[in-house]
């Protein structure tokens, strides 16, 4: 069970994400690793170029969702 003191805030609202589910997921894509950014609340994917949105706490791991990264990877 996820305890308050389990979660990460996003910037966003105060939305929480579990730490362990950001150890688990992959991008859907590549299938590779995701880099969490607090700021912006999106897990992004460098081989990918795309940042997936964290809303309410859920990270929306739909490519038609996510955000194109510019050329140089910034998120």
């Amino acid at each position: 069970m996820t305890t308050p003191d389990d979660t990460i805030s996003d910037s966003k609202g105060g939305a929480r994400v579990d730490p362990k589910l950001l150890e688990i997921l992959v991008c859907p894509l590549t299938k590779g690793p995701l880099r969490y950014n607090a700021e912006r609340g999106e897990l992004i994917s460098e081989r990918a170029g795309l940042a997936y949105p964290i809303r309410d706490g859920i990270p929306i791991m739909l490519i038609d969702e996510a955000r194109s990264l510019d050329k140089t990877g910034a998120a």
